[in-house]
């Protein structure tokens, strides 16, 4: 190899690595963060969700409307939903 392959190489590597560590601070999350994403919240304290065109609605009328009212099943003639598996090579 030619010394500018090998300048660009080194270079190319060495900016690759500050950049990974300027931004892996921010795309990190705090140790608090990471504890409350882990909690589980009962839908009673969740509050409302904005569903843009539908207004706010509270979690619980999302679950109690799912329970009256589930998703058909699919029809006779139609094709049953396979079934993704993601496999290692």
């Amino acid at each position: 190899m030619d010394r500018a392959s090998l300048l660009f190489c080194a270079l190319s590597l060495a900016v690759s690595l500050l950049i990974a560590v300027i931004c892996l601070p921010l795309a990190s999350l705090s140790t608090a963060e990471l504890q409350a994403s882990q909690a589980l919240t009962p839908a009673e304290e969740m509050g409302e969700l904005d569903l843009g065109d539908f207004g706010s609605v509270s979690v619980l009328e999302l679950v109690d409307y799912y329970l009256e009212n589930p998703p058909a099943p699919p029809a006779a003639g139609a094709a049953a939903v396979r079934a993704v598996r993601f496999q290692g090579c």
